[in-house]
């Protein structure tokens, strides 16, 4: 027996604290290497603590809801032991009398083991881990390893959570297989001690109304609690000013649509307009680098590195904003690279908490929801935050050498907004018509590289 401490473990840059979300396994219960044994929550990202071995969870020192440092110890674990047994040691008469009186007949003992005989490994031909619960559930509903190597998991390195396995039993065909109901036992003998059944699944919460019913209430979920605080804390803290500038985008949108087949032919990734625009607000950052900065009481941190944020939706609703690190140093297939990388991990839930910190400048597409501009809360302690909107085809005033004509253009407005305490008028109305400019003259004969 070796009792050991389970720190709450480093979960990225910059992070020194998470909160306890849910306790996966109960204190006294033996758990499995790399079993999820905690849920953790860290700014805006969700992760699991697994087990470090075979063992048991000798004891729980937090509680659900504790802000936890990262190197506290949250449990203490018996490396190698082994749960206590639910039934003290009798003498052999009594073992052998009660044994007598509670054995089940025979159907009963054959329908009770047939799914523990067909129940799912720990881990399947692919490589995954399969947590205990999930593999319990999968063995009531007669799901083999098979069929249990095909259902998507969201959780960490595509495990499969409990979330995801009910999802998956909610849209399967009718015609799966299922385990056999146990025969009931005679009247005169008890029962035999069922398997022991996962947790049942709690139903979503049932959404409150009003005393008149002229509307309801909506419980805020976690992040959703964190993006207003977090919202509220950026209005409190900086004065916000916004400058507009539209854009004429027409060559980089002919450009892009010319050219996004041979670079994906070319490269794997699909261009989209994202890394386009974020190739052109780095190099207004390098011209004015003031706006890369954060403040810290009286003093004014200007980043050299350009760690550029980028504001995404997630299918909740919710916000998050991955940051693409050292974004200065990539190419256009880099970027790409690093934008689809990271919007697909977004929507999918399988964000760091490494993948949200450290942002120094951040955009923010409002133009995917058809809005033609908008007016951005800075990201804290960020000074400064751009807010791309959608482009569209609208007749535009063109000077030629044979006079003015009106043409149809493509346009969108870039909305800058920025703190007024170290980013005055001059500089941050300057950098965002710098980023115009940079689309503005984007070059129609580019080569596709790079």
């Amino acid at each position: 027996m070796a009792i050991i401490d389970i720190l709450l473990p480093k979960m990225g840059e910059s992070v020194a604290e998470a909160t306890i979300t849910k306790m996966v396994v109960d204190a006294g219960s033996s758990v499995e290497a790399d079993e999820p044994i905690v849920e953790i929550a860290t700014d805006k990202v969700d992760s699991e603590v697994p087990a470090p071995e075979d063992g048991t969870l000798v004891e729980w020192c937090v509680s659900e809801g504790d802000v936890v440092q990262v190197g506290a110890v949250i449990a203490r674990y018996d490396v190698g032991g082994e749960a206590p047994a639910a039934v003290s040691a009798a003498t052999p008469e009594a073992t052998e009398s009660k044994a007598v009186e509670e054995a089940p007949e025979p159907e009963v003992v054959a329908a009770a083991m047939a799914p523990l005989d067909a129940a799912p490994s720990r881990k399947g031909p692919s490589g995954r881990f399969y947590s205990p619960l999930v593999r319990s559930i999968a063995q009531q509903e007669g799901i083999g390893m098979a069929e249990l190597e095909q259902v998507p998991g969201s959780g960490s390195e595509g495990r499969v959570t409990k979330k995801d396995i009910l999802a998956y039993l909610s849209a399967r065909p009718p015609g799966g297989a299922t385990t056999p109901a146990p025969v009931s036992a005679p009247s005169s003998a008890p029962a035999p001690a069922p398997t022991p059944a996962p947790k049942p699944v709690q139903a979503p919460p049932v959404v409150a109304k009003s005393v008149d019913g002229a509307y309801d209430i909506v419980e805020m979920d976690r992040m959703r609690k964190m993006i207003a605080d977090h919202m509220v804390r950026s209005v409190q803290t900086s004065p916000h000013v916004t400058s507009f500038v539209e854009a004429d985008v027409t060559n980089l949108v002919m450009w892009r649509n010319a050219n996004k087949g041979t670079f994906q032919e070319k490269f794997g990734e699909k261009l989209t307009f994202t890394p386009l625009i974020a190739e052109a607000i780095v190099k207004a950052i390098r011209d004015f680098p003031g706006v890369n900065a954060s403040v810290d009481g009286d003093n004014i941190h200007i980043h050299k590195a350009i760690h550029l944020g980028m504001a995404a939706a997630l299918p909740s609703g919710n916000l998050i904003v991955p940051v693409i690190k050292h974004a200065d140093q990539y190419n256009l297939q880099g970027l790409a690279r690093q934008v689809n990388d990271l919007a697909n991990r977004a929507r999918l839930g399988k964000l760091s908490p490494d993948d949200i910190a450290g942002g120094t400048y951040t955009m923010s597409n409002v133009g995917t929801f058809g809005n033609v501009m908008g007016t951005p809360i800075i990201n804290q302690p960020q000074v400064g935050i751009l807010a791309l909107g959608a482009i569209r085809k609208r007749p535009a005033v063109l000077e030629t050498e044979h006079g003015d004509v009106i043409a149809v253009r493509h346009m969108m407005f870039l909305s800058h907004s920025y703190d007024h305490r170290v980013v005055d008028g001059m500089l941050g109305g300057s950098f965002v018509r710098r980023v115009a400019d940079y689309l503005e003259g984007f070059d129609l004969n580019r080569p596709v590289e790079g």
